[in-house]
């Protein structure tokens, strides 16, 4: 025998449908002043990493300059004198003065210059549903929009508004951990929203749903 709910229940019922709804529609919004500080900040300065290719040059003295150095994987490479000197999450300029402190307890006075002769260490990678999802290393800094225009552009029913870009930051107490940026086109383009059109860093990965 059949019996309809009390009218009650049935409200009650609809009021908790409508808060849950209103809970998921809310989820991409009110992002925490964290996420939105991470996406926003830009990074001016190029930081060196593995495979990147130096020329690090020592004033008058030929046995120290190296015309050709590339960045091990674990970030460092190795200088004659100094031995083992890491060049990863340093700026060519920052570099150049690191060598030139060590080179100091055997040379007086020493200038040392380094230069970025190829860029290998940037990349991001571009998944989910755009044309060519993969990997790609750049050349210089890219930006959201210019990372989906790599891989070749939207897919057929991509969901621009629901972007994810998943990022690796070490905290302050030196631990890792992966931070979610949500990203919606619309805001991107119209440049209306929370987070800007921001530009990626090495190691990125934007996922397109």
């Amino acid at each position: 025998m059949n019996r309809r709910a009390p009218r009650s229940t049935w409200a009650i019922g609809r009021m908790l449908v409508s808060a849950l709804l209103i809970a998921v529609a809310g989820c991409g919004h009110g992002l925490s002043s964290e996420i939105i500080e991470e996406a926003n900040s830009a990074q001016k300065d190029f930081l060196l990493g593995p495979e990147d290719v130096l020329e690090i040059a020592v004033w008058r003295n030929q046995d120290l300059t190296q015309k050709e150095e590339i960045i091990r994987p674990d970030g460092k490479i190795s200088m004659p004198l100094i031995g083992e000197v890491v060049a990863s999450g340093r700026t060519a300029n920052q570099l150049a003065a690191h060598i030139t402190e060590r080179l100091k307890e055997f040379k007086e006075n020493p200038s040392v210059t380094v230069r970025v002769k190829e860029v290998n260490s940037y990349y991001v990678y571009v998944l989910g549903s755009v044309t060519k999802p993969g990997k790609y290393q750049l050349k210089s800094h890219a930006t959201v929009l210019q990372a989906v225009a790599v891989a070749g552009g939207f897919a057929p029913y991509a969901g621009w508004n629901k972007i994810q870009v998943l990022r690796t930051v070490v905290t302050p107490d030196g631990k890792s951990k992966e931070m979610r940026i949500p990203v919606r086109y619309d805001d991107l383009m119209s440049g209306d929203g929370e987070i800007r059109n921001f530009q990626l860093k090495t190691g990125d990965v934007v996922v397109v749903p």
